[in-house]
């Protein structure tokens, strides 16, 4: 970082946002295979959350790729930097004091971690979404598996490029015949017994 780049302390901070919110902050990191439901769970949760009075905002991995990361591709490389950037991104909209939910795939512990620690203790809850790959395969809702399978598509996670599982997310979600609202729901319950949903 240049030298002459100095970090700023502003008197209004997330402490004071999360008391005019009324609730604790904190960004929910889903995780796990493209067709595994965490785009899904993760609106179903926002919508629970807003219907509870709660500042959300849900950062999901197309749609992210249209504007802020739309010059990355998908090699291992730049999967690295498009988690860089929504690791920076929510650090800013935790700050801001709002519950954030980013669904991505994010298939390398080393990135999740490293978007663990540019949060504070506790701000970072990892949600895997377990579901297995034959089960994403069936689902396939957007044809990219059979792509994949057929050479169309390269360095498809769970196909040609690997995908490595949390070792101790703060929560699993088996989601293999559970419907997205009961899924959905575990997450809502985890944040009321943590404390997350009252300031």
């Amino acid at each position: 970082m240049p030298r002459n780049i100095i970090r700023h302390a502003h008197r209004i901070n997330r402490s004071h946002r999360e008391q005019l919110n009324g609730h604790r902050t904190c960004l929910l990191w889903f995780t796990g295979l493209s067709g595994s439901g965490k785009s899904t769970i993760a609106g179903l949760v926002e919508e629970k959350l807003y219907a509870l009075g709660k500042r959300t905002y849900l950062l999901d991995g197309d749609n992210v790729r249209h504007g802020l990361n739309g010059d990355l591709g998908f090699s291992d490389a730049d999967r690295v930097e498009n988690i860089r950037r929504i690791g920076e991104l929510s650090r800013l909209f935790v700050d801001a004091g709002i519950i954030t939910l980013a669904a991505f795939i994010s298939p390398f512990r080393v990135d999740r971690n490293n978007v663990r620690e540019l949060m504070e203790e506790g701000n970072f809850i990892e949600v895997f979404i377990d579901t297995p790959l034959a089960t994403c395969e069936q689902r396939d809702p957007k044809g990219l598996y059979h792509r994949a399978r057929n050479g169309e598509i390269k360095h498809f996670t769970g196909i040609d490029s690997p995908y490595e599982p949390p070792e101790a997310p703060e929560l699993r979600i088996v989601n293999d015949g559970l419907q997205p609202h009961e899924a959905a729901e575990q997450v809502i319950r985890y944040l009321q017994a943590n404390g997350y949903l009252a300031q």
